[in-house]
């Protein structure tokens, strides 16, 4: 079986994975001494970094500034928590303040949610391509025929991303293609289907993983990867400049 990705073991130590996933990953550890011996040097870190002497309280300025951007509520001797609906350290007010900074749609809908696991299989799993070649004269024929429609399979290279292959998957009920790239050590996959009725241009967090979506010509297009979101809306602007 082909070695995870290793964000996968960040993502087992840090409990964010299912119960589908993780069976899957604490069964190739016990067979991988390399990928255990990784995991183990995470949990000592994760132990070294979970120290109270290393944890620094947030500067009350950082509670002021938060508490004057929060709506006036009724009077108390605290008002944090009638604002908040509970306790306010400098943890919580840290983590508050990156929620009100960076806003973020999350994904819950089913559909996405199959997205996210297939693209977390094909980690796991030797299936990340039925047809592995950079080559997108190569990749965009070997659709036709397994699918009622025809994908188009940019090379984007040039741009920091590049074609790794393809493979059928099943997503929504249908056979659908799924296009692959990589962003350094990081997979994107591409999955695309004859456009329907959801909005383009969203883009969603979930499991920690980022999906975006655009709708291009008669065809709807979902990227998923665990890259920064940025990373992944500068695929999706290469994508569509590729295939103007």
């Amino acid at each position: 079986m082909t070695c995870p990705d290793p964000m996968l073991l960040h993502a087992l130590l840090d409990d964010e994975l299912d119960a589908a996933n993780v069976a899957a990953v604490e069964a190739h550890l016990r067979t991988c001494p390399a990928c255990a011996a990784e995991f183990e040097q995470l949990k000592d870190l994760h132990q070294i970094m979970a120290d109270p002497a290393l944890r620094q309280p947030a500067p009350s300025s950082l509670r002021d500034r938060i508490d004057a951007a929060l709506p006036a509520a009724p009077h108390t001797a605290n008002p944090w928590p009638a604002r908040l609906g509970w306790g306010a350290g400098g943890a919580i007010a840290a983590g508050l303040a990156l929620t009100l900074a960076i806003p973020q749609q999350s994904a819950t809908s089913g559909l996405e949610q199959q997205m996210v696991a297939s693209h977390v299989r094909s980690l796991l799993a030797d299936h990340l391509v039925d047809i592995p070649t950079s080559n997108r004269h190569v990749v965009k024929p070997w659709f036709n025929g397994k699918i009622d429609f025809s994908p188009p399979t940019p090379d984007l290279k040039a741009a920091g991303f590049p074609l790794v292959g393809g493979r059928l998957d099943y997503i929504g009920g249908r056979v659908v293609p799924a296009i692959v790239y990589r962003r350094n050590l990081h997979t994107i996959n591409v999955f695309a289907w004859p456009a329907g009725k959801a909005p383009a241009g969203e883009t969603m967090a979930t499991d920690g993983y980022t999906l975006v979506h655009w709708r291009q010509g008669d065809l709807d297009f979902w990227a998923v990867s665990d890259v920064a979101a940025g990373d992944l809306d500068q695929f999706r602007a290469a994508f569509v400049a590729a295939t103007r």
